[in-house]
């Protein structure tokens, strides 16, 4: 369906092709959207948020998720300006900017004004990917999660999302926390090396599409630390991942986090783009 010659408007579910030919385009750095349009069908019920489309000369050049995450897809300079022009409007309606690292850079000059200040800068974020086996021989105890295991996994995803974010999930107002993590495990997306009760070393797909999935929460407990843990339990999960879930895997990882990038090298990940997050 054709929108206005030139502007931004929300799409509806009969704009689903258009927005679906846009993360075609680079289906593995569009991965959340295009996972997004898979499990919601661009129904409002289930979208949480807006998709915005951009439109040149009538036709749909540019998209933007707005939910949780602020996520541009395939944004060109005026596309940007159009969305934030529109977000500057509606006020901010996200907790985060997500994507590739020139996109996001570009909304949050033009947003940090009206939106700011950011709670972390992140703007350099190497997306990398392996379409191949792990380089290295994966720690055979890498395996789906249980979901009668869930209360000995969440300790340890609460960890990780703190230190990572730098706040607890279990603040007042996020109560889905612990829903969200309940629900990869039943999907089979949760992976760990747990022993006598303990998770020494966990990840999980947090999207997925028949393409590629993206890994996210990859934590390995401080204790375990140096050992060479994160590479194996990596190549554990991109065995287990590329044989159940898509044949590609992909993430990205915080420039300055040296341990990490080197552990991913290592399991046989490539950096392939590069992006970045803004939270609010």
């Amino acid at each position: 369906m054709l929108g206005t010659t030139t502007g931004v408007r929300v799409l509806g579910e009969h704009d689903l092709s258009a927005v679906q030919r846009l993360v075609d385009r680079d289906p593995l750095v569009n991965l959340f959207v295009d996972h997004r349009l898979a499990t919601t069908r661009m129904q409002p019920r289930w979208l949480g948020g807006e998709i915005w489309g951009y439109f040149d000369g009538g036709e749909l050049v540019s998209a933007c998720h707005v939910a949780a995450n602020f996520v541009p897809v395939e944004a060109t300079p005026d596309a940007i300006d159009a969305f934030t022009r529109r977000a500057r409007r509606t006020g901010r309606l996200s907790s985060s900017i997500v994507g590739p690292a020139t996109e996001v850079g570009a909304l949050w000059e033009r947003l940090e004004p009206h939106w700011g200040p950011a709670r972390s800068l992140r703007l350099n974020q190497p997306f990398l990917q392996i379409a191949g086996p792990p380089r290295i021989a994966p720690d055979p105890r890498v395996r789906p999660v249980l979901l009668d295991e869930v209360d000995v996994l969440y300790p340890a995803c609460v960890a990780m999302f703190t230190e990572e974010v730098g706040e607890s999930p279990e603040l007042p107002g996020r109560h889905s926390y612990r829903a969200r993590v309940t629900q990869l495990v039943t999907r089979g997306w949760s992976y760990a090396i747990i022993e006598d009760g303990e998770v020494l070393f966990k990840a999980e797909v947090g999207s997925a599409t028949a393409r590629g999935c993206q890994v996210q929460g990859v934590w390995v407990a401080p204790e375990h630390r140096g050992r060479g843990l994160a590479a194996r339990g990596m190549a554990g999960v991109v065995e287990l991942a590329r044989r159940e879930v898509a044949p590609v895997v992909t993430l990205y990882v915080n420039d300055y986090n040296v341990a990490a990038r080197a552990a991913y090298a290592r399991a046989g990940f490539v950096q392939t783009s590069t992006f970045a997050s803004v939270l609010m």
